[in-house]
């Protein structure tokens, strides 16, 4: 195969478990907001398994395309457009607002372990034919949903993870974490891109992708296919 070959079927391999993911991540958290007394996302149309109601054309479509050719695939980030959630409509809104934000690593680590059961039934005769594409498809869709989902926990609003510990921590502490929110996007493009760039300039590995995410990812990884029967 040669390389525009190559690129073609890389595409094709992440694109559709990569869409998939963003979508019933940002689905789940919208339809949960609802269960729990909001139907702001019902109303706007983003309780959806449409991946157009979640795209952001530069978060999740520009971006992880431009990071992932430059770094030579090696370092992918993105995001999707946030599901509103009017928290104070909620029935209980602080508890409940962990129960939102949780809803979406939730999904992705379930759509992990459906994969990861659909890979291992490839070895039974329903699936004996199973193409190698699709093989990939799934090996793509649990590596995906568990960084989706492991990224998404870090304790920093307006991630998920976030949001989970201003609900479950005392006031004393989450109200100021809560106040780092309209800073949030700035603060992870520091972590992510600034601190790796001056790590490397002291010949220091700053990376918080490479040395906190992908090792947690691969450990995840490793329990959800043990789940799904993988020894």
């Amino acid at each position: 195969m040669d390389s525009l070959g190559n690129l073609v079927y890389g595409l094709s391999v992440w694109i559709v478990p990569l869409l998939l993911a963003i979508t019933l991540h940002e689905a789940a958290h919208g339809y949960a907001a609802l269960k729990l007394g909001d139907d702001t996302a019902q109303r706007l149309g983003r309780v959806s398994i449409n991946p157009l109601r979640h795209i952001d054309p530069v978060g999740t479509v520009a971006m992880p395309l431009i990071l992932l050719a430059l770094s030579g695939g090696s370092f992918m980030f993105g995001y999707a457009k946030p599901v509103p959630v009017a928290f104070h409509r909620l029935r209980n809104p602080r508890i409940d607002m962990v129960k939102v934000a949780a809803a979406g690593p939730l999904c992705n680590l379930l759509q992990a372990w459906v994969a990861a059961l659909l890979l291992h039934a490839a070895g039974g005769p329903f699936f004996s034919g199973l193409d190698a594409w699709l093989a990939d498809v799934l090996r793509m869709a649990i590596y995906f949903n568990v960084l989706l989902a492991v990224f998404n926990m870090l304790p920093l609003p307006p991630l998920d993870g976030g949001r989970v510990a201003v609900g479950l921590l005392p006031n004393s502490m989450a109200a100021p974490l809560a106040r780092l929110e309209r800073h949030g996007f700035g603060i992870l493009l520091a972590l992510f891109f600034v601190l790796p760039w001056l790590g490397a300039q002291l010949g220091r590995n700053w990376s918080i992708f490479q040395t906190v995410i992908i090792p947690v990812t691969r450990w995840f990884r490793q329990l959800i296919l043990l789940l799904a029967g993988h020894f």
